[in-house]
């Protein structure tokens, strides 16, 4: 597989909390030069990276990020708020604890009432798949496909663990045809990144495959 078509699939990543302009300007450069699906930045910066970058690239940001128990109305505002500045993906944590308590409604509405307020623009679920046991993960992948979300995610890499093999796999055979796979988190490798793709994933979440990209382009170390 080439490079080429890897990259164009990767929503070019950086959510750290240290994280300031300089380095967000950066990898919106990085990812029109390598001609990535988004830049996927925190909320703040959504505005800025909008403003730079014009229609040259995809702004995406993360709502309720990243644990996800923050109310409805908080990640509805938000949305709204990230849309209103020019973000065209978003990318959402659900309500884990919601998950395990068995409120499946409360999941369900919540993904409803941001796809609402998305319409159009991409909608990703962030399950976090390292909290949950297959039978979560497989009611969520029920739960996602009648939300009418664009996508399900693995993980906000920022729990204990992030995108694994099994998981995609897990979802590929559970999630309806109208939703898509994002493998995010820990992915560091360019074969890693051929291996998810091959499994069914068609995003990914990672900051690291463009890194290996641009340090092969100029000739330096990993």
């Amino acid at each position: 597989m080439e490079q080429k078509d890897i990259l164009k699939i990767v929503d070019h990543t950086l959510l750290l909390q240290t994280s300031t302009w300089e380095e967000i300007k950066v990898i919106c450069d990085d990812a029109i030069k390598f001609g990535t699906a988004s830049v996927c930045i925190p909320p703040c910066y959504v505005k800025q990276a909008s403003d730079y970058m014009g229609d040259k690239m995809t702004v995406c940001t993360v709502i309720g990020f990243p644990n996800g128990n923050c109310t409805t109305a908080t990640k509805v505002f938000e949305t709204k708020d990230a849309i209103a500045n020019g973000a065209k993906e978003i990318d959402m944590v659900i309500n884990i604890g919601q998950l395990k308590a068995k409120n499946y409604d409360y999941v369900l509405n919540e993904i409803k009432e941001i796809k609402a307020v998305c319409q159009d623009k991409i909608l990703k679920v962030i399950i976090e798949t390292c909290l949950l046991t297959d039978e979560e993960k497989i009611k969520m992948c029920e739960i996602v496909t009648e939300s009418g979300a664009d996508f399900i995610k693995t993980s906000t890499g920022f729990s204990t663990a992030g995108a694994t093999f099994d998981d995609v796999e897990l979802f590929a055979k559970h999630v309806g045809e109208n939703v898509r796979i994002k493998a995010a988190g820990g992915i560091s490798s360019l074969d890693d990144a051929e291996k998810f793709m091959e499994l069914g994933a068609t995003r990914l979440g990672t900051s690291r495959i463009v890194k290996i990209v641009k340090n092969q382009d100029t000739g330096s170390g990993y």
